[in-house]
């Protein structure tokens, strides 16, 4: 279906002269309605040629029409409706009864509470739903505005650069546009979750029930686990430094295909080929762009090359209406996925296997048979094909036994065509399940055998960060500094699957997903600049918690305490960033999705790839302290530095002591020029010692008995100058055992410096010349000489 006619459809009436004007622009292409294309050839030779004034209109129209009155309309909505469910919660809070009142904050439910008939209770309540369903309708509405929009503006910068794109292109200038406009952002889960909060109290005060008040709930893997995930872009300059500091943590889970031999040391990071099912009219692919319930994808997968006759996986992945998600797979040997896409092979061979092992009618055997049948059908009633296959480099990080974090970064990531939707020119041959050219031929990244038009290769890693609940405060701390950081960007609905069709298969659909804006973006960022919008996003998702902690009771309202720098460092971007401590924030949770996986076989020990299902967790707010770092820069008040002040450091599980630093090891080796210089700054201060010892041998001689005076401020001098003496000794030896030691810390002390020359300044100069003078009437050449070149020593 064409564009035109998709948007036609999908435009909501209310809001009809909103809409991004398609024919304006193609009238601007000069492009022609009729679907011949001896008229579109002939429209295109023409007399008129394409201008720059031609281009400034079309542009203009585009950018600073279009875009902006999109833009201006969904950003005044979404405050409109912002502003609309605000004034319901302050319906709502009217009708917070004592004891309610008593469990969240009770001084604010003192004031808002007043004595209401149970008639205008009901008035309320009613209206107020009445409300929350129009809020909740145009809040629907209006994501799919904005995704509707969307992919009319990239249509049409398509357009212009397959017609008039020879001199100029659109399209990678809109995209910048597009990342810098919050017209395409999807995240409207901070509205939803204080509408589902109304929602609850709304139908539990008029049901007169009192149902249970938790609301925070969280993805659940396999044996009723439950873990949060987060995914994340990261750049490839940020790679390396995303790796080591995942590595200070967690090791690396190394993957063996032949789990019977040792594993070598220098064994590489698993290839995973993921080969994905879908229609020729891309009916799975648009349940998951509009998130539709019951949203169902299907894919094969298998690690290495396929000449090495790995274990070919097929694995079925539903989102339910309520957000949980079901997924099924089992095993299945390369020579029968023909035959059992066709539906002439139902897995018989497989079933009579293990019917001997487990016996007929055991509970595994009828699993399986439930699930061979479950993505037979599937594939049968849906016309499913392969048209998209994934490769990527997998690195997966995890303490053996310990599953609290479970962390992979996929790298090198291409999505090829694996489709027979052009009959004249197929990409896979229809007789074939999967692309023979580049499994035969044992192609890997970057494919450059690969037509153009029929790869795609992603410009960034991806990071995923599963936490199970219950895991360690120490644990979450470090998580919630690296996904706080400047050195990844959150992603949290980025799909593989979504992502390869939207690139690859643009002529053939109408809805395209909201990061396609991003990728011509730069997404590193400053440290500090990073850390501020995070700050800004934590402090408004604190204000929504604590709308909705109201009516939903909460215990206690989450108070947002902004953090004095960023969590980690430096970056390519910037020369100095704060480096504080992360301290865990406790407060009520967003929901989480609850997600039940459930499969025929065991669950295999490498990482699951989790794509796009169901709704991704949200980030927890940490909050950071800074002690004296602005002032002292070596005195650190992290956790591990107090630790280490008070003698104790609490190691991970599996990690011990090494005894000895790997920068310990080995013969010092140590430049010349560094002992020289420790042995030059000792002679200087020795020097500056018996220069001064020798001024006041002499005043004390020439002053005489009498003269008490000049006598005791020999004295004076004769005491700096054993202390200048024992300072320079004592710092040549502690710095010779620092170099010895290869010790990190400074080596400049400012103590002495500062000491000496305020014993010895101007004043006390003077004061001793003044009362002095009777005696020194005739001062030897030798104490002359000995105060002049006093005074021109400088001290070190």
């Amino acid at each position: 279906m064409r564009f035109g006619r998709t948007l036609e459809k999908s435009v909501y009436g209310p809001w009809k002269d909103y809409y991004i004007d398609y024919k304006t622009l193609k009238k601007l292409l000069r492009e022609s309605d009729a679907s011949d294309r001896e008229s579109s050839a002939r429209q295109n030779d023409e007399v008129l040629e394409w201008t720059e004034a031609d281009e400034g209109a079309f542009v203009e129209e585009l950018v600073n029409v279009q875009l902006e009155k999109v833009n201006k309309f969904q950003v005044e909505t979404y405050k409109q409706l912002r502003d609309r469910t605000s004034r319901c919660e302050s319906k709502l809070e009217k009708l917070v009864t004592p004891a309610e009142e008593k469990d969240g904050n009770e001084e604010q439910g003192e004031a808002l509470r007043h004595d209401i008939k149970a008639e205008e209770k009901q008035t309320i309540l009613k209206n107020v739903l009445k409300e929350l369903d129009t809020i909740t309708e145009e809040t629907n509405e209006l994501e799919k505005f904005s995704r509707i929009n969307f992919t009319g503006f990239l249509k049409a910068a398509k357009k212009h650069d397959r017609k008039r794109g020879s001199n100029y292109r659109v399209r990678p200038l809109l995209q910048v546009r597009l990342a810098a406009l919050p017209f395409n952002s999807e995240d409207y889960s901070p509205l939803l979750y204080r509408l589902s909060a109304m929602y609850s109290f709304v139908r539990r005060t008029l049901d007169g029930g009192s149902e249970n008040r938790n609301t925070s709930i969280s993805d659940s893997g396999s044996a009723g686990e439950k873990y949060k995930s987060y995914k994340f872009w990261v750049h490839p300059e940020n790679l390396l430094e995303v790796k080591t500091y995942i590595l200070r943590r967690l090791p690396v889970l190394v993957y063996n295909p032949q789990t019977s031999k040792i594993v070598e040391a220098a064994q590489r990071d698993p290839t995973i080929t993921s080969l994905y099912f879908d229609n020729p009219s891309f009916s799975l692919y648009m349940q998951k762009v509009d998130r539709t319930s019951d949203a169902s994808s299907l894919r094969l997968r298998w690690f290495g090359q396929l000449c090495d006759k790995p274990e070919i996986t097929f694995e079925k992945k539903t989102i339910r209406e309520s957000g949980d998600s079901e997924e099924v797979r089992f095993p299945i040997k390369e020579k029968y996925v023909q035959s059992f896409t066709k539906g002439k092979y139902q897995m018989e061979k497989s079933v009579q296997k293990l019917q001997g092992r487990q016996g007929k009618n055991s509970r595994a055997v009828q699993q399986f048979e439930k699930t061979v049948d479950e993505i037979r059908n599937f594939i049968q009633e849906n016309n499913l094909q392969p048209v998209l296959r994934a490769n990527y480099t997998r690195t997966a990080f995890q303490i053996p036994g310990d599953d609290m974090v479970r962390i992979s970064l996929d790298t090198d990531l291409a999505l090829i065509r694996e489709d027979s939707l052009d009959n004249e020119r197929p990409c896979r041959d229809p007789e074939e399940w999967h692309r023979s050219d580049i499994d035969e031929a044992e192609m890997e990244y970057p494919f450059t055998s690969i037509r153009r038009g029929e790869i795609t290769r992603f410009p960034y890693a991806l990071l995923e960060i599963k936490v199970r609940d219950g895991a360690r405060k120490r644990t979450n701390e470090w998580v919630a500094d690296l996904m706080s950081s400047h050195l990844v960007k959150e992603a949290p609905r980025f799909s593989k699957f979504v992502h390869g069709v939207a690139q690859l298969f643009e002529d053939y659909v109408n809805s395209f997903p909201f990061w396609l804006g991003e990728l011509e973006t730069d997404i590193r960022k400053d440290p500090e600049i990073a850390f501020e919008e995070e700050q800004d996003k934590k402090a408004k998702q604190a204000q929504d918690e604590l709308a909705a902690g109201s009516l939903l009771g909460s215990k206690s309202s989450p108070v947002f305490k902004p953090a004095m720098g960023s969590p980690i460092g430096k970056s390519h971007l910037s020369d100095e960033a704060s480096n504080t401590a992360i301290k865990g924030n406790n407060k009520p949770e967003l929901p989480k999705s609850k997600s039940k996986s459930k499969s025929s076989i065991d669950d295999v020990a490498e990482e699951n790839d989790s794509d796009d299902d169901g709704v991704q967790a949200h980030r927890k707010q940490v909050k950071t302290s800074s002690g004296l770092r602005s002032l002292f820069p070596s005195f650190s008040t992290s956790k591990y530095a107090q630790a280490r002040r008070q003698g104790r450091v609490e190691l991970p599980p599996g990690v011990r002591h090494p005894g000895q630093l790997i920068k310990d090891s080995g013969p010092v080796k140590v430049e010349p020029k560094v002992w020289l210089a420790n042995q030059r700054t000792f002679i200087k201060w020795q020097h500056i010692s018996v220069l001064l010892a020798s001024l006041s041998l002499g005043l004390y001689n020439a002053a005489g008995e009498s003269n008490s005076v000049a006598r005791g401020l020999a004295i004076v001098y004769t005491l700096i100058a054993i202390f200048a003496g024992v300072w320079g000794w004592w710092m040549y030896l502690l710095r010779s055992k620092m170099i010895q030691e290869r010790s990190g810390k400074d080596f400049d002390n400012v103590i002495g410096p500062v000491v000496f020359p305020a014993a010895v300044d101007g004043k006390n100069d003077h004061v001793l010349l003044n009362r002095t003078a009777n005696v020194l009437v005739h001062p030897s050449p030798d104490v002359a000489s000995l105060s002049w070149s006093f005074n021109k020593q400088g001290v070190r």
